[in-house]
Order: structure tokens, then sequence, then C-alpha cells
């Protein structure tokens, strides 16, 4: 723990100290944590000795979970849906799940895997994640029903995919209708106190006999997390729908509070995601990696340069889009922290094909983080450049 500590903080510094370079060429603080994990795990240089199985693994990984959903979900509003859903309709409504299904067939002929077992993959790696594609989504230049859409699609699909990941790997588990039965129940316990606590919250506040001072606002949405995630705990109602649904019922009934919380929200989920991706860099090794096999490693390939392009390709026919725009769209769904996590979840439930699972998810998260994160700054460029070129 001591030596988790110590060089996450020295990656830390070093990724603030380089964090302007970043922003304008290919190197990426996700990459640098990742790499760093990797070099300094148990496979390489031995100062993280950490397992799969370790407490702090799954503590962080679920901690750092909660809060992607979290703020994820104040993105998510009603107000933010209603407002430009055209786009982010197509690539929610028919881009996610082909990509499920191609994915799924990718993994079933590729690798092997049965059908149940494919879908339960799919479903894993379908969630996007904008962090690894920063400069492009953070680039004023770019389009903004681009932006909008990237932000939208990722903010959203995390808890979209999640009853899936949650169903396939019950199925996959052998479980029968009485277990399906609590399954229901612990996902409508999640979804229920991710609702009923932050209207409850947001109806005391309105009330007179509280009032909130502007210095303690950012801290009622992370009183409000907080909350959901021990009454999630102690009722065992499913955690993390519960935590993208108390994002979104803050965004949808809540707004000035999301605008308090945003900054510092979002800075909290990237220190926690930061740490989660230096813990599962240090869970890889070259014995790991070549575990895999060439079969594994053509299916993360085709995953990441077939499977969204042509869902998306098919999703956005007639949408309007330019052909610059809707390349980016097609290439930028890098497989997100949300996929770290549940990843482990399969790996920790037993089932049979569980290790080959995480296997598969661990190498195509490795090459789209450095993918995705290296070529973002390249996109974004092209959108300058075309934006600079005189209209005759």
């Amino acid at each position: 723990m001591t030596n988790l500590l110590l060089v996450f903080a020295a990656l830390l510094l070093l990724a603030v100290l380089v964090s302007s370079l970043a922003h304008r060429t290919v190197l990426s603080t996700a990459a640098l944590f990742l790499i760093g994990g990797f070099l300094l795990g148990d496979g390489v240089g031995g100062v993280l000795p950490l397992h799969p199985d370790d407490e702090i693994v799954a503590t962080l990984a679920e901690l750092a979970l909660f809060a992607v959903l979290f703020t994820d979900g104040m993105h998510a509003g009603w107000a933010d849906l209603r407002s430009a859903w055209r786009l982010p309709g197509r690539a929610l409504g028919w881009g996610l799940p082909l990509t499920l299904l191609i994915t799924a067939v990718l993994a079933h002929f590729v690798v092997g895997l049965g059908w149940t077992e494919s879908l339960l993959i799919a479903a894993v790696l379908t969630p996007t994640d904008p962090v690894f594609a920063a400069a492009l989504v953070g680039n004023d230049r770019v389009p903004p029903r681009l932006r909008h859409l990237l932000n939208v699609e990722s903010g959203v699909n995390d808890g979209l995919v999640l009853p899936f990941v949650v169903l396939f790997l019950a199925i996959a588990q052998g479980s029968d209708d009485l277990h399906l039965g609590e399954l229901g129940a612990e996902l409508a316990g999640g979804l229920a106190i991710g609702v009923a606590v932050p209207l409850a919250a947001l109806a005391l506040e309105r009330t007179r006999l509280f009032a909130v001072s502007r210095k303690y606002e950012p801290l009622n949405a992370v009183a409000i997390g907080l909350l959901v995630l021990a009454l999630a705990e102690v009722t065992h109602g499913n955690l993390f729908l519960a935590a993208f649904a108390a994002g979104v019922t803050v965004a949808s009934v809540g707004d000035r509070y999301r605008e308090s919380f945003e900054e510092f929200g979002e800075l909290l989920a990237e220190l926690l995601k930061l740490a989660a991706l230096l813990v599962f860099g240090a869970l890889l090794s070259p014995t790991f990696l070549g575990d895999v096999g060439w079969t594994g490693w053509v299916f993360a390939v085709l995953a990441l340069v077939v499977a969204r392009p042509a869902a998306i390709w098919v999703s956005f026919l007639r949408s309007g889009l330019t052909a610059r725009e809707q390349a980016a769209v097609m290439w930028f769904g890098p497989k997100g922290f949300a996929s770290v996590v549940y990843g482990l979840l399969v790996l920790e439930s037993g089932i049979p094909d569980g290790d080959q699972i995480f296997h598969l998810v661990a190498v195509t998260i490795v090459l789209s983080i450095l993918a995705h994160s290296s070529t973002d700054i390249v996109v974004a460029r092209g959108f300058d450049e075309e934006r600079e070129i005189p209209a005759w």
C-alpha cells in the first residue's frame, strides 16, 4: 500500500508537470499511468506486486467506477438529452447495440467463446470514454455537435450497458429463475436509491429550514453521492446503477448544484480513475500479454477497427455529418474505464471463461488507450486546418 501511494503521488506530479505538453502532443496522462503500472508491476519491476484478487484492486476499481458513473450521469440530465438528442440518439439507439452484436460475433468466431460469453465480453467492451480522446472533445475548434455527441454518448452508454453486463454474467454463472429475480431486485433497488436520495436531498434544501452557502454547494453533490454509495452497500442495491441514476437525477432537478460540482467532481473522478489505471497496469505483465495468444490479439484489433466503425457507419447514414466528422465518431470509441471494472467483475465472478475474457478485455483496453489517446490531437488538428482553409 505504501509503495502504491508513493508511485501514484510521483506519477501524479509528473502528469501535472507535463499536462500542458500532453494537450499539444500525442502524450497522454492515462497512458502514463497505465505504462507506469506495467513497468512497476510484479511482472517487470516488482515495485507494485498486485494481483486481481487483492482487496485494494476491487475496492479502488469499485470507488472509481462509482465516481465515474456519478459524474457521467451529471452530463446526461433530461435537459441535455432533450436538446440536441438526434445525433446522440443514433449513437445510443443504433450504434450501441450494433457494436455489441458485432463484437459478440467477433468473439465467437475469432476466439471461439460461447455465445453467452461472447455477448458478455461484447457488453464489457461496448462503453466508450472521452477522456482518452480529450484533445478532440475539449477542442473548441472541433464542431460543437461532434463534441456534444461524443460527450453525451460516453456519459450515457456506461450506465445503459450495465444491466446487460450483469444479465449476461448471471446467465454465464448458470443462474436459475430465483437468482434472476434477485438480480432484478438488485438493479431495481439501485435505481430506486439513485433517484430517491437526490430528490429527497434537493427537496429538503428547498425548504425554509435549510440554506446551503455558496462555499458548500459543491459538497452537496458529494454528500448525495456518498449517501447513495452507503445505502446501496447496506441494502445490496446495484452500486453502479445507483451512481448513474443519482447523477442523472441531480442533473435533471438540481442544475445549479451540477454546475458547482462539475469541476470538483470531475477532478475527483479523474484522480480515482488514474489510480485505478495504475493498478490495472500493474496487473499486466509480459507473461500475461503472452498468454492472450494470436487469436486474442486479432480479436482486440478487430474490436477497435471493425466493430464500432462498422456500427457507427450504419447508424449515421444520412445523418448530415461531414465525412471528417463521421470518421472521427467511427474511430473515437475508446474502451473506457468502465470496461476495466466490468472486466474485473467478470474475473471475480469465477465463471469458467472468466480468466480468458479478462485477458481479452485487458489487451483491448491497452490497445485502445495507446491508440486513441495518441491520435486525438492529430484528428483535432485536422479540424483546425479545415476551418483555416478559406472558403471560395
